[in-house]
């Protein structure tokens, strides 16, 4: 998966796990950089009675908020020094208005322009919105709160988890008003909705098996479709849109499109966590104090989840993209790059001799692919004698976007694999098959970006997880992820189990 429980601690504090990672020029307006950082992973829509949220503290009724919270941020780097210039910090609460009843909602959720979400639901969440601006040269930063565009205390609203047709009726009119475009081109979102991520994990992760290319086996077997295991599943995401002007390092729109010296940003999301979190045994409640301490980080997707080895994953989430050439030996010599030839004999002999240190992965994760190889650049620094090796999702804002849903022409789910400058490793849309194109990339066919005296295996071309977007996951529109799955109509996300004939 992206980074879906891609280390062992984070796996046990979903509320906290970055799950994916988007950032896209926002094909319905092209001025703005469109920013999606997902958190709680793999959720079954019908998951009640406790439905999903965001780590936050609690409050009950008009009592001050108490609890264990997660402070998320989303980081932008557009220096080239691996340090954020821009922050977005989130900060959760959620309130219970009844105490008394253990029932998520006590009727139909409603919403009026006038007076908000109905009473009707119990256990809501808001959310407030700080920008912190950083000097990468002094480490001085400025923090500025961002209010809502009319009153609310400052806070903003989560829309509710769509719990089914009673509870949650015309859900469109729910989430909408959770959409705030604010005066200065800003707009944001933060709730739950459909997870666009598509990926057959029941094959993947066993022994990298590939469906459609089932044959290259140990264990020949038929060439069968992928499963997408994602179709019907839920996340909670946080989305950003903001105007190129306000990402630039002189705070000015391109001057030189894609070749502007200001176009390229590198960007990751965390989650942190106070480092001491008490449990009291007479209320039942756990309070937390003391610094925040990251817990969770993702830029480019993948790496943690097979690049980095498992003694390491824990640590490498909490650490900054700054510290990163600690990192570089696992991307230069990737573990999956020798298993592939033994799972799939005969299919990789090229790669399988291939011992060079793999200079492609260390661009397309840790420093960005330089102009010089493939035209507009994506990066931010230079392999071995450039600026510091930092593993972000970096994003070239010159580069005019194609199709949100992947249905202009010129747009490929392969990104630049598939010739389409606008999709990943030039930052990352929904749509974009990042599982193909990482297992196309390892097997190698991105080598030759940087070493031409090298040839891929022909069976590189037939690598694919045989997984397509569903569309019922996304929309033309911020904030592209399509409303949540309902619980109460949520079907099965595989066919009737068969067992195997031999059992």
């Amino acid at each position: 998966m992206s980074s879906h429980k891609e280390a062992p601690a984070i796996a046990k504090d979903p509320a906290a796990d970055s799950t994916d990672l988007y950032a896209f020029v926002s094909p319905d307006a092209p001025d703005t950089v469109t920013i999606l950082a997902n958190y709680v992973p793999l959720q079954d829509p019908d998951g009640g009675p406790n439905f999903f949220e965001f780590g936050a503290k609690t409050a009950v009724g008009t009592a001050p908020p108490v609890g264990d919270d997660v402070l998320y941020e989303i980081h932008i780097d557009n220096t080239g020094t691996g340090i954020p210039s821009i922050t977005y910090q989130f900060q959760f609460t959620t309130t219970i208005l009844n105490p008394s009843t253990f029932l998520y909602n006590t009727g139909p959720i409603t919403y009026s322009p006038t007076t908000g979400y109905s009473s009707t639901w119990n256990r809501r969440q808001t959310y407030t919105l700080t920008m912190i601006e950083t000097d990468p040269a002094t480490g001085c930063s400025t923090a500025t709160r961002v209010n809502p565009p009319w009153g609310s205390g400052g806070v903003f609203a989560c829309p509710p988890c769509n719990v089914g047709v009673r509870s949650t009726p015309n859900y469109q009119e729910l989430s909408a008003p959770a959409v705030y475009r604010l005066p200065d081109g800003l707009t944001v979102f933060a709730g739950q909705r459909a997870d666009g991520f598509f990926v057959d994990l029941g094959s993947i992760f066993d022994l990298g098996d590939l469906r459609p290319i089932s044959s290259h086996q140990l264990i020949p077997g038929a060439n069968t479709p992928g499963i997408n295991s994602l179709a019907d599943k839920n996340v909670h995401s946080i989305a950003l849109q903001i105007p190129i002007s306000s990402l630039t390092s002189n705070g000015s729109p391109l001057a030189m499109g894609a070749n502007d010296p200001h176009a390229v940003i590198g960007v990751y999301t965390t989650a942190r966590r106070q480092t001491v979190r008490i449990f009291n045994p007479t209320t039942g409640a756990t309070t937390a104090t003391g610094p925040y301490d990251q817990v969770s980080r993702l830029g480019n997707p993948l790496v943690n989840e097979v690049v980095v080895p498992m003694a390491s994953k824990d640590y490498f989430n909490s650490q900054p993209p700054v510290k990163d050439s600690q990192f570089a030996a696992a991307v230069e010599h990737p573990e999956l790059q020798g298993l592939l030839p033994v799972l799939y004999p005969g299919a990789f002999p090229a790669l399988a001799a291939y011992t060079k240190p793999r200079a492609d992965l260390v661009a397309i994760f840790a420093t960005g692919i330089p102009g010089s190889v493939i035209g507009p650049a994506f990066g931010q620094g230079t392999y071995q004698g450039g600026k510091v090796i930092a593993e972000m999702l970096r994003l070239n804002m010159g580069i005019a976007p194609t199709s949100a849903d992947g249905t202009q022409p010129g747009t490929s789910d392969l990104g630049l694999l598939g010739n389409d400058l606008a999709g990943f490793p030039n930052g990352r849309r929904p749509t974009d098959d990042v599982v193909t194109i990482a297992l196309k990339a390892v097997a190698g066919a991105t080598i030759p970006l940087v070493d031409s005296t090298y040839t891929p295996d022909p069976d590189v071309a037939v690598v694919n997880q045989g997984v397509t977007a569903s569309p019922r996951s996304y929309q033309a529109h911020f904030p592209y992820l399509a409303d949540p799955h309902g619980g109460f109509s949520n079907p099965p996300a595989t066919p009737a189990y068969n067992p195997d004939p031999e059992l």
